[in-house]
């Protein structure tokens, strides 16, 4: 003889965010919208300057490392402007660089990997960066752009193997 089975209880708890909040979000302003969004276009302009700046920094840790070596406080500094680049490319509307900054981030994203990586292919990272600002190549529709970027993350993933 089977056992009893309990009758099942389904308890739905209350939504208390609704609660707090008051019910439904009131609408978006409009006006507000619109003031926004023309205050990021004035920004737009200057978004090449501001990466520009972050690109001159990525150079200047770039040179300490050339004399220094990559372990270390300076190879540390690198990364962190590389994966700070990584997140302002798209950002500053240059895809290209996010992707070559992400490649550049993957490669020396630890004191165990810094110690292995050929400087050439760092610099290969930083150069292409450079040139990605200097030529004005924002997306992977440029076709040099495209297969730069490609080929830096196929000698990464060879040294480094696939994200983690």
């Amino acid at each position: 003889m089977a056992p009893k089975e309990k009758p099942i209880e389904i308890i739905n708890p209350p939504n208390m965010l609704k609660v707090k909040v008051g019910g439904k979000l009131p609408p978006a302003d409009p006006s507000a919208i619109h003031r926004a969004e023309t205050a990021l276009n004035n920004l737009k302009t200057e978004f090449a300057d501001w990466l520009g700046e972050e690109v001159v920094k990525l150079e200047h840790y770039m040179a300490e490392v050339r004399s220094s070596g990559l372990v270390g406080e300076t190879g540390e500094m690198l990364f962190t402007t590389a994966h700070d680049l990584r997140g302002l490319g798209a950002t500053y509307e240059f895809p290209l660089i996010t992707r070559i900054a992400g490649s550049l981030s993957k490669l020396i994203e630890n004191a165990e990997k810094r110690a292995e990586v050929p400087m050439s292919l760092v610099e290969a990272h930083v150069g292409a960066i450079r040139a990605a600002i200097n030529q004005n190549i924002r997306t992977e529709d440029d076709p040099i752009g495209k297969q730069l970027a490609e080929e830096l993350e196929t000698r990464v993933i060879a040294l480094v193997g696939e994200a983690e």
